[in-house]
């Protein structure tokens, strides 16, 4: 199985969800939601992309390096790379439909264990994708992050055993999905986070974090991690793009707990830029779609393979023996 087999494949059984461009930069599926574009214009995914790809880096050769590491820590788990599967759900949907959400949950949850990462699993309106793919995550010892919608609350408590029974490492909230109008949910307030938060014994991420206000919120309602996010920008048109806003939201976490980002990574030398923006992982989502329909979980993993491998050679050639050596210093 090689990249070129594996996109073939993919455009076939995406065909009319997802062109699998030769460059995934939203300009071809713009307000194509459900699909695979981003909502309205294609603002937001547009400028996820377009934010990273400012970012030059600074080559350097007259170095001590030889063989950049790129293991991390991250809840407790010992990682082989910063990169890891975003929550992905609704196949049918907004895919196609050629994978059923279990084949899908079993492509992503493998494909990243394979490759000593994690993946995380995804909701949607039938709870029963939910539950799927807690269900994967049990059958891997828990090595995967399922994340809820930000519900009702009195619903939540439910989703949350869920992941407790699946012993999952952690689990998470895509608030940054509260305008979804297929689904009941919303915006939620520090103490009904705080509620929520304090209702489970797993380490509880806040995905779709944007302003260093909300960091804040965040960090005071107890999470144990963020997401820089803003859903692939499949839920509000013309919003910054990840890039743009990480940094300053790094700083005002200080290291208190780790912040992860997505929006626009294709390579691994947008993982470096990521990374040296202050990051501590990132989250993939359309390329690992590409990777799941067109070669299952081996497809997944030879994505995640290859970007690691182009995140060492990066490191390389910019000085960085590990992942802590990453800072500014990279970017031009």
């Amino acid at each position: 199985m090689n990249i070129k087999t594996v996109r073939e494949t993919a455009r076939e059984k995406l065909k009319g969800y997802c062109r699998v461009c030769p460059e995934c930069n939203g300009k071809a599926c713009a307000g194509e939601v459900p699909g695979m574009g981003g909502m309205g214009t294609g603002a937001s995914f547009k400028n996820n992309v377009e934010a990273l790809a400012a970012f030059r880096l600074n080559l350097r050769t007259l170095h001590s390096v030889k063989k950049p590491d790129t293991k991390c820590k991250l809840f407790g788990q010992e990682l082989s790379t910063p990169i890891l599967a975003a929550p992905i759900t609704g196949n049918n949907f907004n895919m196609g439909g050629a994978l059923n959400e279990e084949e899908w949950a079993e492509a992503i949850i493998q494909g990243c264990l394979t490759e000593g990462s994690l993946g995380c699993t995804g909701d949607a309106p039938d709870p029963a994708m939910y539950n799927t793919g807690a269900g994967v995550v049990a059958k891997a010892q828990g090595r995967g992050i399922p994340f809820i919608k930000p519900r009702e609350l009195d619903e939540v408590p439910k989703y949350l055993r869920r992941a407790e029974e699946a012993g999952a490492v952690a689990v998470g909230m895509d608030i940054d999905a509260a305008g979804l109008v297929t689904i009941a949910v919303g915006p939620k307030t520090k103490e009904e986070m705080k509620t929520i938060i304090s209702s489970t014994s797993l380490p509880f991420i806040i995905k779709g974090i944007m302003t260093v206000d909300e960091a804040i919120i965040a960090i005071e309602a107890g999470a144990a991690g963020i997401v820089v996010s803003n859903h692939g920008g499949r839920v509000l048109d013309h919003t910054p793009g990840t890039a743009e806003v990480v940094s300053e939201i790094v700083a005002i976490v200080d290291g208190r707990i780790p912040v992860i980002v997505d929006g626009g990574v294709r390579s691994g030398t947008d993982v470096l830029k990521m990374l040296a923006l202050g990051a501590d992982a990132v989250l993939i989502g359309r390329p690992l779609v590409i990777a799941a329909y067109g070669g299952g979980a081996e497809g997944v993993a030879l994505a995640i393979r290859r970007m690691t491998k182009e995140l060492k050679q990066a490191m390389l050639l910019t000085g960085c023996a590990t992942l802590d050596d990453i800072n500014l210093n990279v970017l031009s």
